[in-house]
């Protein structure tokens, strides 16, 4: 059994105790990208959950969004009646989450995120979401995913 970087078993440990019992996976080498996740797991790169950080109102923004594709910041930002939403920078996203770029897990979090999911990940029966680290994600469903995150449900796509 591979060892867990400290971050990563907390994830795991969290989602135990949210009643998702799958097992934090951990590769050789990092998946930086929606695609190269996607080759690893052997799924569509739109079954990807990407974690991205954004700003918006002087606070960060959580968007779980499909691998395949872009968030559209104008749309976003109109939907939810504020704006404008910019993209975090790295040290605003170690702040707001205590994880890094391309490994921003959906929880774990110091305090509580407003989370936006998009609604294009319905369209996969498994997700495959970063779990803290850049080398190690966790399967989950839509609905998983919304219920540990307290998400919003939105298009968020261009």
């Amino acid at each position: 059994m591979t060892t867990l970087p400290a971050r990563a078993a907390g994830i795991q440990q969290r989602l135990h105790e949210l009643g998702i019992d799958r097992e934090v996976i951990r590769f050789d080498e990092g998946t930086h990208t929606a695609k190269a996740a996607a080759a690893a797991l052997s799924i569509e790169v739109g079954a990807i959950a990407n974690s991205l950080i954004f700003w918006m109102a002087d606070a960060p923004l959580l968007v779980m969004t499909s691998g395949r594709h872009r968030v559209d910041l104008e749309r976003l930002a109109a939907d939810l009646g504020a704006g404008p939403i910019v993209r975090a920078t790295p040290e605003q996203v170690r702040a707001a989450t205590g994880q890094v770029i391309g490994g921003v897990s959906p929880l774990g979090h110091p305090a509580p995120i407003r989370t936006i999911v998009d609604v294009a990940l319905r369209d996969y029966p498994l997700l495959s979401a970063a779990a803290g680290t850049a080398d190690t994600v966790f399967m989950l469903s839509y609905e998983e995913l919304v219920r540990i995150t307290g998400g919003e449900e939105r298009v968020v796509g261009d």
